[in-house]
């Protein structure tokens, strides 16, 4: 990487730790450029707009998300094992997460109702994310690992809301054993759809 790839591969790092913590709405360029020792301006010539810094926060956030949850799920069987593997690493996402936050999920609270190009990537990201659930479920009716007529759509709700509901207890909530509950909360639900 040259230098200035560098300096925006940093700039993004700690835009993305801010944007954790404080949301995306809470990253401004004044912020990042006193966070990172440069001027607003120094900062500004690496992204077009605070949108544009935005958009690259969400991209990092995804990147990072794939490479942590769905590509290690990858390496399953197709079917339940991958699916429990996509849920477990998910939970261990989310776990870590406690302390910062979720960009999926505070960027949805922040987005809900405000159009725009951060909604429209903030909604690709977490539909490319359900349409992998979605596929596995899918997969794992087609081997036999769950009845032929398991409703994949709501299996994949299902979960979301455990970890909805992680993200909940665990970070506002501060209630201990969230990540087990979670866990038992998975496995009651798969049995429920089992052969």
């Amino acid at each position: 990487m040259r230098k200035g790839e560098l300096t925006r591969a940093a700039i993004l790092d700690v835009a993305l730790d801010l944007a954790s913590r404080d949301g995306l709405e809470g990253l401004t360029i004044g912020v990042l450029a006193d966070k990172m020792n440069m001027s607003k301006s120094g900062v500004f010539a690496h992204f077009g707009s605070r949108e544009d810094l935005q958009i690259e926060v969400l991209k990092l956030y995804h990147r990072r998300f794939e490479q942590e949850v769905f590509y290690p799920a990858m390496k399953e069987a197709r079917g339940l094992p991958r699916l429990r593997s996509m849920f477990a690493h998910w939970v261990k996402k989310v776990s870590v997460e406690i302390a910062s936050g979720c960009i999926y999920i505070s960027g949805a609270v922040e987005y809900d109702d405000r159009p725009g190009p951060i909604r429209e990537e903030l909604v690709a990201m977490v539909a490319a994310w359900q349409g992998a659930l979605l596929r596995c479920v899918r997969q794992a009716i087609e081997n036999g690992d769950l009845r032929s007529e398991t409703d994949a759509g709501q299996l994949v709700y299902e979960m979301y809301g455990l970890i909805l509901a992680l993200h909940h207890d665990a970070r506002f909530m501060r209630s201990p054993g969230s990540v087990d509950r979670a866990s038992i909360g998975f496995d009651r639900l798969i049995e429920n759809y089992q052969s």
